[in-house]
């Protein structure tokens, strides 16, 4: 029996926590980012400011995919840098 790497449909949401794990990040980061931009596309589960924070798997990818680089000369075009 083959394993497939798709995700089930609710496993492609992500908390902050979850998230950062995958970026190797802290949690905090990903706030801040949130606050000043430059971080991944995240969603509102809710009304106001305390609803749920969620992000989904690809918009993490599809985030890294223009900061993955062949060699350190590349590191200068960067997204906001």
């Amino acid at each position: 029996m083959q394993m497939s790497n798709k995700l089930q449909d609710y496993e492609q949401f992500l908390n902050t926590v979850d998230a950062a794990k995958i970026l190797k990040l802290s949690p905090r980061t990903l706030e801040r980012m949130r606050v000043e931009g430059g971080g991944p596309k995240f969603c509102k589960a809710g009304l106001g400011k305390r609803s749920r924070v969620l992000y989904r798997y690809q918009d993490l990818l599809d985030w890294l995919a223009p900061r993955s680089f062949d060699n350190t000369s590349q590191y200068g075009n960067a997204p906001g840098e």
